[in-house]
């Protein structure tokens, strides 16, 4: 049964707290997020596997067995759906929002149509959207919604989704432990990349450093996109570097590193030389220090501004551990420019706990000023730090920054204005008591709040672990019924059966045959090749171009009639095969004129009546060569194939193409054509593998990429000895 797009795209959009992050993040021109899909039956709710997924950015991915998809984009990318059973969908990012298309299985045209929430929308869909809306901004409330959520939940693929985001909750808000705990029960219901990574990390920010060790280990990097490989490495890095093994920890921010240049992963650049100057400078190595947090600096330059400053802010501390204050208060003063500019851009004031306080950075230039004994400048840039600190209500900094001011005033010999200010550093000070005291009583009763959440869903998970042991309890009596039953029926039809049975195998032995000598001329042409060529013949009969059509079906006639009479035999004579790929390489250009231009050579030196080869061995790769590299250029291409002879009982058959390459081609493939392109080449690498292992490693086929620019085409060698 095929499917047939019904319901395109259903979007749910999702409301956000932007906190300070968001803020900034504004300003970057495209920052990036991530969106959720899924892509389901209509009236099955069963998901779509193995839909591709694309942004015109350049990420990919495809749905799991659930159907489900995780995807990061940027306002504005087109997102690209793509399956063989149904029309490609288009649709451009608008917000961060869950995108649900529905397909139903019918024979109806194709057609899409926007869902509304409250119309189509699933219950646990909805509660779940909710959890993540409320997330940053009233974590009770997020809980809430994932417990009503569980109690609507269909599956253990629901169920596991439900604990990640409760994970998630209990990580925004700091609450490592619970976190842990409830990445191990989604783990349990599903198993997800994405869910591992943070389950170790979870377990490094509640300091189980071995555990999260562990985690990281277990985990398959082969089966991790990059950007997965990447943060692996990264958060292996980070543990190490808890854990004081900064040795490794610098190994692993370098694999990481190495993987995120290789594959353009520009942020994660940027994070991985801090943190190896990081690691350098905590070892004592200054020099390497200075070198890599140099190159993190310049390209936190070139993100976004909220990128810049942090950098600038490290760096700055970095120059204040080696005494070097003068860099340091340059790389503040720039950081608080920068501050500024976002502040009046964003009509917002940065939130006191981030590092990246106006305030905070001018006490610490005043502390640098102090260091040079400028202590007029200190003195300056404290004043300015206090009041900035009491205007935003920011005790720590200006206790801190009242305390340094006594403290420089005593030093001058200003002892009247030392002893007023240290009069209000205590003030302060006692401000700030009452502060904490008061924030560890919240804290507790937040804690006590979240517990109670969390033992509500527990209870909930019992209570569903314990239906599911009754009903197992009564499938496996009813399973043990049917079997006593079964077993008395079978053993009265049971010589029947062997009767029957042996009449079928003799006729299976039969059509097996038949089928055998089918699939052997069946198999030496590649069914889209047919079918395309039929569709094209079709199409110049319908412009009533019947003279083309004549010409073209004639040609494709005597491809056909070649390969038909060359299928029984393992080799053909060199001759036959450059005849037949002149054909075949004719016919592809009469369809793709306007696509590429070919050229076939053969070294006059070449005796090709010496050499054998086996049918149809080339045929694919210049299958591939047009349909998937040439045929996607936005210019007009090149296919050339060269036979050339360097040994005297060698020749190389090179067939190389300028088109748009393997990595590019691989990211449009729909999943069909993914299919057939394997079986294709695997068929390939099988009939040469038996074909040299009966005549001594007679064949040789090797595939590398033809140039290093953006189209980089494809070159594909093919060795053939003589005998």
């Amino acid at each position: 049964m095929h499917l047939r797009l019904k319901y395109l795209l259903f979007i749910i959009p999702m409301c956000f707290c932007f906190g300070i992050n968001a803020q900034i993040d504004i300003l970057n021109n495209s920052p990036r997020f991530t969106v959720r899909g899924s892509v389901v039956e209509e009236d099955t709710r069963e998901g779509v596997a193995n839909v591709n997924i694309q942004v015109n950015g350049g990420a990919y991915t495809t749905t799991d067995s659930f159907g489900d998809f995780r995807i990061e984009v940027r306002k504005g990318d087109e997102l690209t759906i793509r399956h063989k059973d149904f029309e490609t969908i288009y649709y451009t990012i608008q917000s961060n929002e869950r995108i649900l298309v529905e397909v139903e299985p019918n024979d109806e045209d194709a057609f899409s149509s926007l869902r509304s929430k409250s119309q189509k929308a699933a219950a646990f869909n909805s509660y779940i959207d909710s959890a993540e809306t409320y997330l940053k901004k009233d974590a009770k409330k997020s809980i809430q919604f994932v417990g009503d959520a569980l109690e609507v939940s269909r599956s253990k693929k629901e169920n596991g989704d439900a604990y990640e985001v409760l994970g998630d909750i209990y990580m925004f808000w700091k609450q490592y432990d619970l976190a842990v705990s409830n990445y191990t029960i989604s783990l349990q219901s599903k198993a997800s990349n994405q869910t591992r990574l943070k389950l170790a990390n979870g377990y490094r920010l509640n300091e189980n450093y071995q555990e999260s060790i562990k985690e990281f280990n277990t985990i398959d990097k082969r089966s991790l996109s990059n950007y997965q490989q990447v943060s692996l490495n990264e958060g292996l890095g980070d543990v190490y570097k808890s854990t004081g093994e900064l040795n490794k920890a610098i190994a692993a921010y370098n694999a990481g590193l190495k993987i995120a240049q290789k594959h353009l992963i520009t942020p994660k650049v940027t994070d991985l030389n801090s943190k190896i100057a990081e690691a350098y400078s905590s070892k004592g190595e200054e020099q390497e220090a200075e070198q890599y947090f140099d190159k993190s600096l310049e390209l936190a330059n070139t993100q976004n501004k909220k990128r810049a400053i942090e950098e600038k802010v490290k760096v700055a501390d970095f120059q204040n551990k080696v005494n070097n204050f003068s860099d340091e208060i340059e790389l503040r003063k720039q950081a608080l420019n920068d501050i500024n500019s976002i502040e009046i851009e964003t009509d917002s004031v940065i939130n006191n706990e981030s590092t990246l306080t106006s305030q905070k950075q001018k006490y610490r230039i005043g502390k640098a000023y102090a260091q040079q004994n400028d202590f007029g400048s200190a003195i300056g840039f404290l004043k300015e730090s206090i009041e900035e600190a009491e205007t935003k209500e920011d005790l720590i900094v200006q206790k801190d920054a009242t305390r340094k001011l006594s403290e420089l005033y005593r030093t001058t010999g200003d002892y009247t204005k030392a002893l007023e200010t240290y009069q209000e550093y205590m003030e302060v000070t006692d401000k700030l008591y009452r502060k904490k005291e008061q924030e560890i009583s919240q804290a507790a009763r937040f804690r006590k709040d979240l517990s109670t959440k969390q033992n509500r869903i527990t209870t909930l998970e019992s209570d569903r672990e314990l239906s599911e042991s009754q009903y197992q309890l009564t499938v496996e009596q009813s399973k043990r019924q049917k079997t006593i039953i079964y077993s008395l029926v079978g053993g009265v039809f049971l010589l029947l059966l062997v009767a029957f049975l042996m009449y079928k195998y003799i006729r299976q032995q039969r059509l097996a045959n038949n089928l055998l000598a089918l699939k052997s001329l069946r198999s030496q042409m590649n069914p889209h090749f047919i079918f395309n060529a039929l569709n094209s013949v079709n199409s110049f009969i319908a412009s009533n171009d019947e003279r083309t059509a004549n010409t073209y079906l004639t040609d494709f006639s005597k491809l056909m009639r070649a390969v038909l009479e060359n299928s029984e035999e393992d080799f053909i004579p060199l001759e036959k095969e450059i005849e037949l790929l002149q054909l075949y390489t004719q016919l592809e250009h009469f369809r793709f004129q306007d696509k590429f231009d070919y050229a076939i050579h053969v070294d006059d030196k070449i005796k090709v009546d010496d050499f054998v080869i086996p049918p149809m061995l080339l045929q694919p790769y210049i299958e591939n060569a047009v349909w998937h590299g040439l045929r996607y250029k936005k210019e007009k291409g090149q296919l050339n194939i060269n036979i050339s002879q360097d040994k005297k009982d060698e020749i190389k058959i090179t067939i190389t193409d300028d088109g748009i390459g393997r990595k590019q081609s691989k990211a449009l493939k729909t999943n069909h054509q993914k299919k057939q392109n394997s079986k294709g080449m695997g068929n390939i690498k099988k009939r040469v593998a038996i074909l040299n292992d009966m005549y001594k490693d007679k064949v040789d086929v090797f595939v590398d990429d033809f140039q290093d620019d953006e189209d980089a085409g494809t070159k594909v060698v093919v060795t053939l000895k003589r005998d």
